[in-house]
């Protein structure tokens, strides 16, 4: 699985020529121990676990974590980040920390350790090739020499003008002979007849859509094998581009333990190949010999078929010739009868033509008696189209007039908003007027009593009578919010109505006519209907108004 690199300064040199580097794994396992869910259907979700274990590393971050392991005891992670510096930081910041869900009163112990590389020791090969009984160590193949990589990337090791991404051995070994001098080289997927000899797919696809491939490489000497499986453990292959971005991919790395590269199994491959290659051959010869029998019965076939449409175009035009030659004879006999039909049709003809001529003659006469009818149906229609005009001016000079009437009446309205702000703002310093005034009396009060105590009783009284005053003031200041409201509401009323007014100017204008056009009694109730709608709402604007000077009257004989 390839990763993109953002900090390649653990990077290690393998080919710079190739843009290849080797990158050290830093991976760590992380553990979370879930406490014993009492409550039916309450789980702990994962991803939380996971969102708190990442803000605990800030500021470092993952390059990746995934988990591993689930059950319902534990959650095991597999983290890893960029550098192995870095690893120890977020190991002291996660081991033996404790997390707290939300919902949960138990808290979740966190464990964390490195991760430990799965990788051959020189322990490894060493053991396994004194054990094995079929391997014989002075032979090349049969003893730790040959190192086995998967996973490798086919575009990284293809060569620079190639047109397809297929990787080259030339490139390989150039790659791999840092570590030492190279005997042999093989990359399986690059043998046509590898797939057929051993059953198996070399061509492989990792996540992302990378194609990659696995490749046997045998070291002269001991040492450069050595060398190589020491500079490879815990490594990944990096590839880094002229234009500075890194990707990453994990390799598989271990030691040949099939005698892959030993001479044995290279004769025993190259015998099978020579099979498969003559295989090929007899079933080429084979194809083509099926390819030339086809093509000499498909030749037959075509002749005989071209022999057969031969013979029904002989046919045919014999079909012909005889149908031609009755056609002939039948429109000789046709002829004979035409010329007696055409002396009789001729005469009808005839016949037809002053008939006809009356008729036009009739027609030229109904057409002159419409020409008279359109004519005077158009001095109609344009009589009737004048009265409409003069009655659209009509009505455009009575929508400007309820227009300026409806102006008149937003500035009536915005003059009373005004008098009724001034009458509020009066009120209020009416207000604070009497509320300084019974202060300073309650001051006056309470000096008096104390001077003597006798005048107590009539302390209280006056208390008394002050507090009946304040409540009657706080009764009429409530009436007078009601009214307020109650002018608000009209106002807003008002204002609905004179908006569906002007909705419905159009109609109106249509219904108008009408009642011009109506009778004098209809025309007299619609006045007195409009009137008493006026008069009803200037007696509630004079009611309102009235009501306000009683109470400015009230106030000022309270005042005196």
């Amino acid at each position: 699985m390839a990763s993109i690199v953002s900090d390649t300064a653990e990077a290690l040199d393998l080919c710079p020529e190739y843009h290849l580097y080797l990158k050290p794994i830093a991976k760590m396992t992380i553990s979370v121990a879930l406490p014993h869910l009492k409550l039916p259907g309450k789980s702990i979700s994962n991803w939380e676990v996971m969102e708190r274990l990442k803000s605990m590393v800030q500021p470092e971050q993952f390059s990746s974590l995934r988990i591993s392991k689930s059950t319902m005891d534990f959650i095991r992670f597999e983290g890893e980040v960029e550098n192995r510096s870095v690893v120890k930081r977020i190991l002291s910041k996660l081991e033996g920390k404790s997390i707290k869900l939300s919902g949960f009163t138990d808290i979740l112990k966190v464990r964390s350790a490195e991760n430990k590389v799965d990788f051959p020791t020189r322990h490894d090969w060493d053991s396994f090739f004194r054990d094995a009984k079929d391997m014989n160590e002075t032979v090349p193949g049969e003893r730790p020499d040959t190192v086995h990589l998967e996973g490798l990337p086919c575009k990284w090791f293809a060569q620079k003008d190639a047109s397809l991404d297929r990787p080259s051995e030339a490139v390989l070994k150039t790659v791999f002979e840092q570590f030492g001098k190279i005997r042999n080289v093989d990359i399986p997927m690059l043998d046509p007849y590898r797939e057929e000899m051993t059953g198996k797919n070399f061509n492989t696809f990792s996540f992302g859509g990378h194609l990659n491939f696995e490749c046997y490489l045998q070291y002269q000497d001991h040492t450069g094998f050595v060398k190589a499986m020491d500079s490879l453990r815990g490594m990944k292959l990096m590839f880094k581009g002229d234009d500075g971005k890194a990707v990453a991919c994990n390799i598989k790395v271990t030691f040949d333990t099939t005698k892959h590269l030993s001479e044995s199994s290279v004769k025993k491959r190259q015998q099978e190949r020579l099979k498969l290659q003559e295989l090929e051959r007899q079933r080429e010869e084979h194809k083509r010999r099926e390819k030339e029998e086809e093509e000499r019965r498909r030749e037959e076939e075509r002749k005989q078929h071209q022999q057969e449409e031969e013979e029904k175009e002989r046919r045919r035009e014999e079909k012909l010739r005889k149908r031609e030659q009755k056609l002939k004879e039948r429109e000789e006999k046709k002829n004979m009868k035409n010329m007696k039909k055409m002396k009789k049709h001729q005469e009808e003809e005839q016949k037809k033509l002053h008939l006809k001529i009356a008729l036009e003659e009739r027609k030229l006469l109904l057409a002159q008696r419409n020409l008279e009818s359109i004519r005077l149906i158009a001095e109609l229609l344009s009589r009737a189209k004048m009265l409409k005009q003069q009655q659209m001016e009509r009505q455009k000079v009575e929508l400007a007039r309820l227009q300026q009437l409806e102006e008149r009446r937003h500035l009536q309205e915005e003059e009373l908003r005004r008098v009724e702000g001034e009458k509020a703002r009066a009120l209020e310093l009416q207000r604070k007027e009497r509320e300084l005034r019974d202060r300073l009396l309650g001051n006056l009060l309470r000096k008096s009593t104390d001077t003597d105590p006798q005048d107590a009783k009539t302390h209280e009284n006056r208390s008394k009578h002050e507090r009946r005053r304040n409540s009657r003031r706080r009764s009429h200041e409530r009436r007078s919010r009601r009214s307020r409201s109650r002018s608000r509401n009209r106002q807003r009323r008002s204002r609905q109505r004179s908006s569906s007014r002007r909705r419905s100017s159009s109609r109106t204008g249509r219904a108008r006519g009408k009642r011009n056009r109506a009778s004098p009694e209809r025309r007299r109730k619609y006045s007195h209907s409009q009137s008493s709608s006026k008069s009803r709402s200037s007696r509630s604007k004079s009611r309102s108004s009235s009501r306000d000077r009683r109470h400015l009257s009230s106030q000022r004989s309270r005042r005196h």
